[in-house]
């Protein structure tokens, strides 16, 4: 049944997963010469186990059974191993069958019987279930749309595996045996549960990264100074709560105590008794390799290279960097790095700082990981900046910069942060995105219950920086940004604006509406900051402005004033030094302490409502601002709108309690400091929606934090942007939907699709696309309720003469030559042609003007009701995934780049946004007396299209142009359609690490 090109091995079935436990191993095809593996496997499998995969003892397997478990087609008979440190811990295998549940002769037949066996040292891993994964991806491309299985009813386990992966499935029971039977296409359910256990792993697998029980710093200089013995003083000086170890093959003989740090000091990692958990390595990058074969065979659970020297250092250190990157992951460990900065977890039962920075970060709120250990530097030392110390405005929970990111990237910590209850906003700088389909994916899972604020560098220039290997994007970085703004992200540009939004979204309560409220002591700053809310598209109400010689008591009043008014959703504050005769506050206070209290006093009224200050020379308004403060009393003579209500909210935080120390460590014990993030401004969320979603505001908890900003434009626009997060949350709480239309032939059409890709593309090339001809692409839009209108080639004028004859009066005259299709502004369109003498008047006035008609290949076309002329594309980026694209048809918009983008598969919602968002979107609804024209036929137009192209990868490119929405209906007058073979691998394939 097999060809020989199907008996070669298949190299694009390896695959690196991450385990249940947060453990990685490698999946790959068994081969021949995997004979004493298999072997040595199988004798460490218990006899229970044995029994449960073959229905009676089998001690041993025979010679015959090992050449048999090891020769495979890779068509009809395939096995899987998963792997650790090169040895087998598990294997599946499917053998395929006819209905009689007989080997198959048939090449037709598309059924096969599956099995299983995992080593007992590694059950409850979830091996199992990522092996059914990828047997079932290669079953599915071998042909085969349905596995049975025949379990013992004991094997419960097991079972259990096949019950819990959601495909749709049968259950019988015959003699002593469960025969289980499923289809193998992919179900909503199917593809839930595998992305629950991705998020549940790959969480695990960061948090083991984030909260190891002991560390070694392995590269530990003899001396102080260098990398090594700096990153060991740091861990120290955090208070790190584990065991640490330094390790230098040059320490001395004898010597066991690091001094002065007085922490343990070895040779080598072998002579650690206990287990060690993450290994820094600090070590010049040709000795690496040694370093991470101890670390795996000693059985550490991840590796932080700090160590310089890979892909950032040209072609043979890419290699470098791979080549190490396998070697970690052979022995099921994850990577950091390399060339990182380092990591920091500042929860009290960790405190670590296993980072290059020399100063602990406050504790808090905020997530943060950067790719770029500079840019890490920055962030870090702004946000210290704006509120240090544990519970300060600018606290972080946990901080990661992962330098040429090898392995554990931002997806990672955002599937960590989306359920880290120490967590409430997530802060990225990244330069590349290496996985973009999952990362726009999780982003939006996780912007359903938690800001995602985003900055992106190299955004212009087209290529990564040195060390990250990524895919090549082809749409511009504004489609990137507004692809991100549709899964909920918050787009910003600079570090400064990182930081701004990062601060506002991890003190204050989400606004519930656009509506400003501006009060201050300058009616100049008052202006400045109502300009930015209008040209951020706020809706700021008039200043109110207080006199130069206002209060901090006159600031409280007006403020609460501005928080209580129903017509308010936000207040800006504006503040400048005092002016009279004695500042207010006591001499030892100062001013802006003064006035601290009384806004934080005003603001402890309104939970639900966020407060933002803009002061200029203020420092030390926003130094008590941000700091963690005490919950602020009101003052007696306050009136009754003016005071908090009783709540939960008032009490002063409970820090958690220190971890004790640790009875394993052999070095003088630091002081635990007994601190902690502050309060959620998110931990009052009401219940939450069905897909996640939050779509209340969530409050602010005591003691009142409220950021401060030097000038009116960054204050509002961090404000602008939480109002667009926070609308953006209430939509996603009700989600559009994918319409099913009846019409729509889903399976004509991917027949249709494997016919011509069967004639154009041969079956190995799945990187060219091949365009369809006009008939072949009308035909197969018209599967989807696409119809098009034919245009008839007219190389001379009595073709066109004869072409207009048989569509009827009046009729259009247009060129399809490449440089001059769909430029009507050339001349190359003659519309409302009437009769043949116009006609061939009109094939005269092209040919002489334009070109032969060689050059211009000439259509007549029947003419349709006029309208407004639009585009619509769809297209598979390889760095963006499906795009949808719509604009209205012509030059002005092309030079604008007035486009909107949306994801595939889009929904009614999102399609209905996409085309009010652009900015030439009041031509389609009556601009200037115009008719409105038949937005809702438009709607459904984008939404066949963005199914065509969902249904079927192979559909790489759809292009209408132009189609023109008239007053009641829509006509297609171009239709281009691009087929290729889709790639092997996609995002929605079977779970698995990225190799760059």
């Amino acid at each position: 049944m097999q060809t020989p090109p199907d008996l070669a091995y298949p190299t694009h079935w390896e695959a690196d997963v991450v385990l249940r436990d947060g453990g990685t191993a490698r999946i790959r095809p068994i081969a021949a010469d995997d004979a004493e593996r298999l072997t040595s496997f199988y004798e460490q499998v218990s006899d229970e186990s044995k029994y449960y995969r073959f229905f009676a003892p089998y001690p041993r397997l025979s010679d015959r059974d090992v050449h048999r478990f090891t020769h495979h087609d890779y068509v009809d008979r395939v096995g899987l191993a998963a792997t650790v440190g090169g040895e087998f811990i598990a294997t599946v295998r499917y053998d395929r069958i006819n209905d009689q549940g007989l080997p198959a002769k048939d090449p037709e037949d598309d059924q096969a019987e599956v099995a299983f066996l995992v080593q007992d040292a590694h059950q409850g891993r979830g091996v199992a279930s990522a092996l059914l994964e990828h047997i079932a991806a290669v079953a599915r491309e071998r042909g085969i749309r349905r596995f049975a299985a025949e379990v013992l009813p004991a094997n419960t386990k097991m079972i259990k595996v096949f019950t819990d992966a959601g495909y749709t499935q049968k259950r019988t029971f015959e003699d002593g045996v469960v025969r289980l039977e499923f289809d193998l296409e992919p179900t909503e359910q199917s593809m839930a549960v595998m992305r629950g256990r991705e998020q549940r792993a790959e969480a695990r697998s960061a948090q083991r990264l984030l909260a190891p029980g002991s560390v070694a710093v392995i590269g530990t200089g003899r001396t102080p100074g260098g990398i090594g013995r700096t990153a060991l003083r740091n861990v120290l000086d955090a208070g790190f709560t584990g065991r640490l170890h330094a390790v230098n093959h040059a320490f001395a003989d004898g010597m066991d105590r690091l001094e002065p740090e007085g922490v343990p000091a070895v040779r080598s990692l072998s002579e650690i008794p206990d287990p060690v958990d993450l290994a820094v390595i600090a070590v010049p990058a040709a000795r690496v390799p040694d370093v991470v074969r101890d670390c795996g065979e000693h059985g550490v659970q991840g590796v932080l290279i700090l160590s310089s020297g890979y892909a950032e250092a040209g072609p043979e250190g890419r290699e470098r960097q791979r080549a190490v990157l396998q070697q970690a992951r052979s022995y099921g460990m994850r990577l950091i790095g390399p060339n990182a900065f380092g990591l920091i977890n500042t929860a009290p039962d960790a405190r670590l700082n296993a980072s290059l920075a020399p100063r602990m970060p406050g504790a808090g709120n905020i997530g943060l990981f950067t790719q770029s250990g500079a840019i890490g530097i920055a962030l870090l030392s702004g946000l210290h900046a704006r509120g240090p110390g544990d519970g300060g405005i600018a606290g972080i929970s946990t901080f990661l910069s992962a330098g040429n990111r090898a392995d554990v990237s931002g997806n990672d910590l955002l599937q960590y942060w989306h359920d880290d209850p120490h967590t409430d906003v997530v802060i990225l700088y990244l330069e590349s995105i290496g996985n973009p389909r999952k990362f726009t994916r999780l982003a939006r899972r996780t912007a359903l219950v938690k800001p995602v604020v985003v900055a992106k560098g190299a955004r212009h220039t087209g290529v990564a920086p040195q060390g990250h290997a990524v895919p090549t994007v082809r749409i511009p970085d504004s489609t990137v940004a507004a692809l991100m703004r549709q899964a909920g992200v918050i787009r910003v540009d600079t570090v400064t604006e990182l930081i701004d939004a990062g601060l506002l979204l991890a003190s204050q309560p989400l606004p519930a509406g656009p509506r400003i409220a501006i009060l201050g002591n300058s009616e100049s700053l008052a202006l400045l900051a109502y300009d930015a809310c209008l040209t951020e598209g706020l809706r700021p109400m008039s200043p109110r402005v207080l006199a130069s010689a206002a209060t901090p008591d006159d600031f409280r009043e007006a403020l609460a004033e501005a928080l209580a008014a129903d017509s308010c959703d936000a207040v800006v504050v504006t503040a400048i030094p005092w002016v009279g005769e004695e500042p207010p506050g006591s001499p030892e206070e100062g001013e802006g302490t003064a006035l601290a209290g009384a806004l934080r006093a005003a603001a402890e009224a309104a939970p639900d409502k966020p407060v933002t200050v803009v002061h200029l020379a203020m420092d030390d308004l926003a130094r008590t601002l941000a700091a963690p403060g005490e919950p602020v009393s009101v003052p007696a003579d306050a009136s009754p709108a003016d005071t908090p209500a009783p709540s939960e909210s008032q009490a002063p935080p409970t820090p958690r309690p220190p971890a004790p120390p640790s009875p394993h460590a052999t070095y003088p014990q630091r002081p635990q400091v007994p601190s902690g993030p502050p309060p959620s401004p998110f931990a009052s969320r009401p219940p939450q929606a069905q897909d996640g979603a939050v779509p209340a505001p969530a409050r602010r908890p005591a003691p009142v934090r409220i950021p401060a900003y030097p000038a009116a434009e960054r204050a509002v626009r961090s404000l602008a942007e939480a109002v667009r997060y926070a609308a953006w949350r209430r939509e996603a709480a009700e989600p559009g939907r994918v319409p099913a239309y009846d019409d729509i032939e889903e399976a004509a059409a991917g027949a249709d699709i494997d016919r011509l890709l069967a004639r154009l593309v041969p079956d190995t090339d799945t990187g060219r696309s091949v365009p369809l001809s006009p008939d072949h692409a009308a035909d197969l839009l018209a599967r989807y309720g696409i119809h098009t209108h034919p245009a008839f080639h007219a190389p001379d004028p009595d073709t066109a003469v004869r072409a207009a004859a048989r569509i009827g009066y009046p009729v259009a005259l247009k060129t399809t030559a490449p440089h001059l299709r769909h430029r009507a502004d050339l001349g190359g369109v003659r519309l409302d042609v009437a009769n043949e003498t116009e006609l061939r008047r009109a094939y005269t006035e092209l040919t002489d003007f334009l070109g032969s008609a060689e050059e211009l290949r000439p259509v007549v076309q029947a003419m349709v009701p006029r309208g407004v002329d639009t585009v619509i594309r769809a297209a598979i980026d390889p760095a963006a995934g499906a795009v949808l694209s719509f604009g209205l048809a012509g030059a002005p918009s092309q030079l604008l780049g007035d486009i909107a983008h949306r994801l595939i598969p889009a929904t009614d919602r999102e399609v209905t946004d996409q085309i009010r968002s652009i900015r030439t979107a009041p031509l389609l609804f009556g601009w200037r007396g115009s008719q409105p024209v038949d937005t809702a036929a438009l709607s459904e137009l984008l939404l066949r299209v963005s199914r065509l192209v969902d249904d079927h990868p192979e559909v790489v490119a759809v292009d209408l142009e132009p189609v023109v929405v008239a007053p009641s209906g829509l006509s297609v007058l171009g239709a281009a359609v691009r087929l290729a073979r889709p790639p092997v691998t996609t995002d929605l394939g079977p779970r698995r690490l990225p190799v760059y």
